[in-house]
C-alpha cells in the first residue's frame, strides 16, 4: 500500500488539518486546570435514558446503568482532526495499525480510501457511548422496548452500534458539550467502509465526512427544557459534528441536506437517538431547576396525606413508596381509566371485553376505556417542573406534572426506519388517545 503523502510518488497528497502555524499538540493539560485531590470534579451534564424511571430493571452497575454524570477528567483524553491521507488501496495501513493513533477510515471505492488521522486535544474530555462492554466505551445502552421492558443483555437484534456515538466537553468555562456519530473501536479507529453501508463523502472543502449505518439523531427542545419548552425538529449528526436533515429512511444511503445555521451543541433538554434507545441531555443548570428526589418524595407524601378515596368503594387510596419498586399494584394503589382520569381503588367489575381485555367502564361517567394502576415518575430529571403530580399518561398510568406530561406527550420519538411516536419518558411505552396523557380526578374523603 501507498501513502500518496510519500515523496517516493511525487508530490505530496497529505493534508494537515490544523489551524495555520499550529506547532502540534500539547499532550499535558494546563497547570491549575485539573481538579485537586479531594476537590468535587466539575460535571458538564448528565446523560439520562428514557424507559427505565430511575433504574434498570436488573439495578444499575458499573458503565450500564440509565442515567450517567459526565465529569471533567483528571487528564484530557480529547482528539481532534490532525492529517488526511489519501490511500491507493484499502488493506491495513500504518495509521490503522498504531493502536495508539485515533483515526477515521473512509472506503470510497475498492482502489481509494482516505484516512483521517486525530491528535490529542489538551482542551476537551471525550465520552464514548455504545452497545458494547469494551472499555473505551464510557456508557453502555442496550435497546429500550416500548412499555418499559429493555434488552439489558446481548442481543443478536439491537439496532444500536456497538460505537454508536461520542461527546467531546471544553475542559474550560462554559463546558460546552458537542456530539458526534460513531465512536472509536479498540484499535482507535472509526471505519465507514464500503460494507458499512454508511453514506461517506468529499466536502466542498475537501475534507470528509459521512454517517453511521442507522444513525444518530438529536433534538433541541425549543425554548430550552422548561415550563414553556416546545418540542424541536429531528436532525441527523455527521461523523464530524455537523447537521444533516433526516434521510428518507434510518438507513438509507442518500444523506440529507445540509443544515448551515444549527450545530452539535447539546443544549438542556436535547435528546439522542441510537436507533433503539433515546438519551437526555441535562446541564447542571437545567438540573438546579428540576424536581430532586426530596420533593417527588414530598409530593408523594403530601398527596397520600389528602387520603384520596375510591368514589365506589370508599377505600383510603395511597401511592407506595418507591422503596418498594415497581411489582405488583398495592392493595391502597390508585387506579386511574385513563379516557376519563377519574380514580377508584382497584375493582374487578365494569368489563367490556367486547371491546378489548383490557377495557373497563367507569361507573362515573360511563367511558369505556383501559383501567390501569397509577406510578408516579421517580426519573426527577425527565421533569420540566416541580409542579404537583396531577396528570398521567395514557395507557401505562405514569403519573407526573402538568408541564411535564403536555411535553412528551407532544414529542415525537424515532421508532424504527422511519416512524415518530410519543412516549412516555418512564416506561417508554407508546402513548395513545387524543392528548397522550389525562388530568387526574381524586375524590377526597368524605369525612
Amino acid at each position: 500500500m501507498v501513502l500518496e503523502g510519500n515523496p517516493e510518488v511525487g508530490s505530496p497528497q497529505t493534508s494537515d488539518l490544523r489551524h495555520p502555524g499550529s506547532k502540534g499538540s500539547c499532550v499535558l493539560s494546563s497547570p491549575g486546570e485539573d481538579a485537586q485531590p479531594g476537590e468535587e470534579p466539575i460535571k458538564y451534564g448528565e446523560l439520562i435514558v428514557l424507559g427505565y424511571n430511575g433504574c434498570l430493571a436488573s439495578g444499575d452497575r458499573g458503565r450500564r446503568r440509565s442515567r450517567l454524570a459526565l465529569s471533567r477528567r483528571p487528564h484530557a483524553n480529547g482528539v481532534k482532526p490532525d492529517v488526511m491521507h489519501h490511500i491507493s488501496t484499502p488493506l491495513v495501513s500504518k495509521a490503522l495499525s498504531n493502536r495508539g493513533q485515533h483515526s477515521i477510515s473512509y472506503t470510497l471505492s475498492r482502489s481509494h480510501s482516505v484516512i483521517v488521522e486525530y491528535t490529542h486535544d489538551s482542551d476537551t474530555d471525550m465520552f464514548q457511548i455504545g452497545r458494547s462492554t469494551e472499555n473505551m466505551i464510557d456508557f453502555v445502552v442496550t435497546d429500550t422496548s416500548p412499555g418499559g421492558g429493555a434488552g439489558e443483555g446481548p442481543s443478536t437484534q439491537s439496532t444500536i452500534s456497538r460505537y454508536a456515538c461520542r461527546i467531546l466537553c471544553d475542559r474550560r468555562p462554559p463546558y460546552i458539550a458537542r456530539i458526534y456519530a460513531a465512536g472509536f473501536d479498540a484499535s482507535s479507529n472509526i471505519f465507514l467502509g464500503a460494507q458499512e453501508r454508511a453514506a461517506k463523502w468529499r466536502t466542498p472543502d475537501g475534507l470528509m465526512d459521512g454517517l453511521t449505518t442507522n444513525g444518530v439523531l438529536v433534538m433541541h427542545p425549543a425554548g430550552g427544557f422548561s415550563e414553556d419548552s416546545a418540542p424541536g425538529v429531528w436532525r441527523e449528526i455527521s461523523v464530524c459534528g455537523n447537521v444533516y436533515t433526516l434521510r428518507d429512511s434510518r438507513s438509507a444511503q442518500q444523506r440529507g441536506k445540509l443544515v448551515e445555521n444549527e450545530s452539535n451543541v447539546l443544549q438542556d433538554g436535547s435528546l439522542i437517538d441510537l436507533c433503539g434507545a433515546t438519551l437526555l441531555w441535562r446541564t447542571p443548570a437545567g438540573l438546579l431547576r428540576a424536581p430532586t428526589l426530596k420533593q417527588l418524595e414530598a409530593q408523594r407524601q403530601e398527596a397520600n396525606a389528602a387520603r384520596p378515596q375510591c368514589p365506589v368503594g370508599l377505600s383510603t387510596l395511597a401511592f407506595p413508596s418507591p422503596a418498594r419498586g415497581r411489582t405488583a399494584p398495592d392493595k391502597q394503589q390508585p387506579w386511574v381509566y385513563v379516557r376519563c382520569g377519574h380514580v377508584h381503588g382497584y375493582h374487578g367489575w365494569g368489563c367490556r371485553r367486547e371491546r378489548g381485555p383490557q377495557e373497563r367502564e367507569c361507573p362515573l361517567c360511563r367511558l369505556v376505556g383501559p383501567y390501569v394502576p397509577l406510578w408516579l415518575g421517580q426519573e426527577a430529571g425527565l421533569c420540566l417542573d416541580p409542579g404537583p403530580p396531577s396528570h398521567a399518561f395514557a395507557p401505562c398510568g405514569h403519573v407526573c406534572s402538568e408541564k411535564t406530561a403536555r411535553y412528551w406527550a407532544q414529542t415525537p420519538l424515532p421508532h424504527g426506519t422511519h416512524a415518530f411516536h410519543a412516549a412516555c419518558p418512564f416506561c417508554g411505552a407508546w402513548l395513545t388517545g387524543e392528548h397522550g396523557c389525562v388530568r387526574l380526578i381524586f375524590q377526597g374523603p368524605l369525612d
